[in-house]
């Protein structure tokens, strides 16, 4: 079940596990709380969801790239 959790969270870009860790949440409220707000705001947040995650995406090909070029 904890191998299906990780490939969930991987595939869904991780933004609330991420949001979670930095703010000292657990991760699965950050969730529940996202769902809630996507409800509430008629799914504007989504708009804030992806931009985190295009955000955490670009941070990891940076970090790759200067791994590579050995900085």
């Amino acid at each position: 079940m904890e191998e299906f959790r990780r490939k969930l969270e991987h595939s869904a870009f991780g933004v609330c596990a991420w949001l979670g860790d930095k703010m000292g949440i657990q991760r699965s409220r950050v969730r529940i709380y996202f769902i809630y707000l996507s409800c509430l705001s008629l799914g504007s947040s989504l708009l804030f969801y992806f931009f985190i995650a295009f955000w955490l995406n670009i941070r990891e090909y940076l970090r790759e790239g200067r791994r590579q070029i050995g900085l």
